[in-house]
């Protein structure tokens, strides 16, 4: 009212001249959030709680920043603006996505005080917090329209010190920074580090470091679950988790105390990197929720009363074919009644009855059988699960890296003999010479660990290696396998060494005595390698290695920082699937240690293999180069030529790297013209720092690590950040149910040792040699419960995003940059095309198999659901 009174009204000057004074402009502005009981459908009080505040005259403030005038009486900080308020709270525009609600604010805009505006501070004086989208400005004089992408949960005003700030969405390198917004920059960051004090709220915006000292509780008297903090010691090296800040337990003051599963999603991660995003949240926390509450007490007790084992081959598929009927009782009928219908209904594929089916596995719909061919075995380790551990045979017979003071001779035992008869004429030496033999070598990572397992575990395993044969037609074919166990004696004395090969072709009919050992010696390598692949290729190699990077990325560069840009999307959700992964799934205890071989060994394990992990080898290229499946040859595509021609994952990741680094490069090369500017920055500097040196502390001294000097540092480490997070952790991670969902064909626990000719197991063996696998292999309690998570974990939610994609369409003012992410996106488009092309090409027999199985899981996008395929951004899941 009173604007409106200045601009009719003239005014006298002292001399009695008249003064017209002109309305002052209003800048017309758009907000877009999710009221909390959108998001949170279960706080319904949340809503009646701010209208009410309206009622008395509260609500949301927004003030501009300047990004032209410092206010001297405001330690020079950019000058600010009139408070303007949120309008029609209540009754509001129609919703522009579901849950989302755009609101009209009305800004006083004087281009002496304010000029250009460069940002601005929002206070909630709600009761509730709220998901900020963004902030649209119209015709902003001289500027057009500006665009404030944000992003970000707000809490009520009071449970800050600092106030809430966001920026444009133009990108500055610290140089560039408008002087006026240079402090407001300054002290987000540091409000973002906290101060390494306290238990930290859910309100907290604190992204700071911790060891794995979580994974297990002293304080519930279960010595059997104790477990070793990992991080911050040279015997047990780990990459840094995110800091909650609980307190310590009462009985080891080392560990930290741990929430109780009930309350596993109020684990603290900043309050950004939490699923704001309801289906997702729902779908997850309720799906692990009901596997641990509901489906393992259920199968204990069915396992318990029916047998915890699978006769048969035809009995295992029976879960496919007609399903686990459970029992019921009043406990877990109360436990049933908190779990979603739907998630029940994902869960147990039904209408309500309580049966657990599962949908047929790919590696099983085509063909009940071709799963258990060696050519579907070998061509597993080329486009399976895990195609990232095969490597080149470079000596003969395969000799061991582990010290042999404390191991003694663990060279492997394979000889001539073995294999010389199936390498269609040449020798063992020429077989090498000319690139045709290769191996999965399982024997040195698990051997330090083998005898604790054997002893301490109900498991019964080997350290394995197996050779292979590469084709003419690009097919490998197993010609041995060595089952090695620790001397009993002593570690000092080696290995004891067994050698199987295939039968020969008139003994391979099925359920002959040597089909059935040769079936039972690959199970026993492929209990190896579902344990690497799960602890080591998946969760290690992307999940853990990436969460120091999350953090560090947060704490040192700003959200205006073209390199935050660059790389925020592909931590979307990182960090809160990590905390909520310790809760469940990697804790003493969990799911991992019930499912996986190494069992209370599993994290240990892991650890061990952090050792050897090197930031620069996982970039596809060097990794390829480093497992000998590639050499460099600047004539062939991507400067590399595959030894194997037909090795899917290897092709398909190439196309994806190149895009990826492609998109990078012509990114940066936007905002660093020189090595000098790359040099000069010192947010880059910092945060790639604290990065070495904290986030991976364990490894901080390693000569390998990238100095960002330059650059090609800059675009080569920037690259292998996206890679990891996407399409590494795609290629290991989407493809789980479709060949793990069939326990035959991914054991994960072998629970005796191969049957010895003259015992009873033998005797089994002979006679019914379906019995006597399936008593080796994961039993049906580990079983049910492992593809109940696989499942869970191989599917994508509706509100994914995929390589090529961003949730915010106004992510950068830059048109360049803009038009490059485009360009970043059509190229995605071609390797979609070529990949369809080549699941085309019979010739290419590993991208289909014996099985009928595309080659798929590199296929940048995916519909909702387990498909298969799809490069979500980031580690979601």
């Amino acid at each position: 009212m009173q604007s409106i009174i200045d601009a009719l009204s003239a005014g006298h000057d002292d001399n009695g001249g008249q003064i017209y004074n002109i309305a002052k402009r209003e800048i017309k502005g758009t907000v877009v959030l999710m009221k909390k009981n959108v998001l949170e459908f279960n706080d319904f009080n949340a809503s009646i709680v701010d209208r009410f505040d309206e009622l008395l005259g509260r609500g949301v403030s927004l003030q501009l920043i300047s990004s032209v005038h410092c206010d001297p009486q405001n330690g020079n900080k950019g000058k600010l603006g009139k408070a303007a308020y949120l309008e029609n709270w209540i009754p509001t525009i129609a919703p522009l996505k579901t849950g989302e609600t755009a609101y009209d604010v009305s800004f006083e805009w004087e281009e002496e005080e304010i000029g250009v505006p460069g940002g601005f501070v929002i206070k909630n004086n709600h009761h509730y917090d709220f998901f900020l989208k963004s902030l649209t400005l119209e015709d902003v004089p001289g500027d057009g329209r500006i665009h404030f992408p944000c992003n970000s949960w707000v809490y009520p005003a009071q449970r800050y010190t600092k106030d809430r700030v966001f920026f444009t969405n133009k990108s500055y390198l610290p140089h560039e920074m408008p002087l006026p917004l240079v402090k407001y920059r300054e002290e987000e960051l540091v409000a973002l580090r906290g101060n390494g004090q306290g238990e930290l709220q859910e309100w907290d915006r604190v992204y700071d470091y911790a060891c794995y000292n979580d994974l297990w509780d002293p304080d519930d008297g279960d010595a059997d679950n104790a477990r070793p903090t990992l991080g911050g010691s040279a015997e047990y090296p780990y990459p840094r988790r995110g800091r909650t800040g609980r307190p310590p337990s009462k009985s080891d003051p080392k560990v930290e105390s741990r929430l109780p599963l009930l309350m596993s999603l109020d684990i603290y991660v900043p309050r950004d990197e939490r699923f704001g995003h309801l289906k997702m949240s729902d779908f997850l926390l309720n799906g692990l929720k009901a596997i641990v509450q509901i489906v393992k007490p259920e199968l204990e007790a069915l396992c318990s009363e029916d047998g915890n084992e699978f006769d048969s081959f035809d009995d295992a598929l029976k879960l496919y074919d007609g399903g686990v009927k459970l029992n019921r009782g009043p406990t877990l009928d109360n436990l049933w009644k908190d779990i979603p219908l739907d998630i029940i209904n994902l869960i147990f594929h039904t209408d309500g009855e309580r049966i657990l089916k599962y949908p047929w596995p790919e590696v099983i719909k085509e063909s009940r059988t071709a799963w258990r061919t060696d050519e579907e075995f070998a061509r597993e380790m080329l486009a399976g699960l895990n195609p990232v551990v095969i490597s080149i045979l470079q000596e003969f017979p395969p000799r061991s890296k582990l010290d042999a003071k404390v191991y003694g001779n663990q060279d492997s035992s394979i000889s001539d003999e073995h294999i010389r008869h199936h390498l269609n004429g040449l020798t063992v030496a020429e077989a090498i010479k000319t690139n045709k033999l290769f191996i999965l070598d399982h024997h040195d990572t698990i051997m330090p660990y083998l005898r604790r397992i054997n002893h301490n575990t109900t498991s019964k395993a080997y350290a394995t290696r197996t050779i292979l044969y590469l084709q003419n037609d690009d097919t490998l074919k197993p010609l041995a396998i060595e089952l090695s166990l620790p001397h009993p004696d002593g570690d000092q004395f080696g290995a004891i060494n067994k050698v199987y090969t295939p039968p020969p072709a008139d003994h391979k009919e099925e359920g002959s005595l040597e089909e059935i050992i040769w079936q039972l010696a690959k199970a026993y390598v492929a209990v190896n390698d579902s344990g690497y692949h799960e602890l080591i290729s998946h969760f290690l190699h992307t999940h853990a290695v990436i969460e120091p990077f999350v953090i560090a990325t947060n704490r040192q560069l700003s959200v205006v920082h073209p390199i935050f840009k660059l790389l925020h999307p592909h931590f979307r959700d990182t960090m809160n699937i990590n905390a909520l992964g310790r809760q469940v799934l990697i804790n003493g205890g969990g799911l991992m240690e019930f499912t996986l071989y190494p069992a209370k060994y599993c994290m240990e394990f892991s650890s061990s293999l952090y050792k050897h992990w090197n930031f620069t080898e996982q970039a596809l290229p060097q990794d390829l180069k480093k497992r000998g499946m590639a050499v460099p040859d600047p004539v062939s595509k991507h400067g590399l030529r595959l030894l194997i021609k037909d090795y899917p994952y290897a092709v398909d990741g190439l196309d994806i790297w190149s895009a990826i680094r492609n998109w990078v490069a012509n990114y940066t090369s936007l905002y660093y013209k020189t090595d000098d500017a790359i040099r000069s920055d010192v947010e880059l500097q910092t945060w790639w720092k604290e990065l070495v040196e904290v986030g991976h502390a364990d490894k901080r001294d390693e000569p390998w690590w990238p100095k960002m000097r330059n650059r090609d540092e800059l675009i080569e480490s920037c690259t292998t950040v996206i890679w990891i997070a996407s399409a590494l952790h795609a290629a290991t991670n989407f493809g789980q149910y479709t060949y793990a969902g069939y326990m035959p064909n991914r054991p994960t626990i072998s629970r005796r040792f191969m049957p010895e000719e003259g015992t009873l197991e033998f005797e089994e063996m002979r006679e019914n040699p379906d019995r006597a696998f399936f008593r080796t292999i994961t039993a049906r309690l580990q079983t049910l419960l492992g593809i109940s998570l696989i499942e869970l974990l191989s599917t994508h939610s509706s509100d994914e995003f995929y390589l090529g994609q961003r949730d915010t369409a106004g992510w950068t003012a830059e048109l360049e940059a803009a038009a490059a992410f485009e360009r970043f996106g059509k190229e995605l488009t071609e390797v979609e095309e070529r990949i369809v092309e080549r699941n085309g090409e019979e010739n290419l027999r590993n991208r289909y198999g014996a099985v009928k199985i595309p080659y798929t899981l590199l296929f940048p996008t995916s519909e909702v659901g387990r498909t298969g395929k799809g490069i979500p951004n980031s580690i979601t899941i």
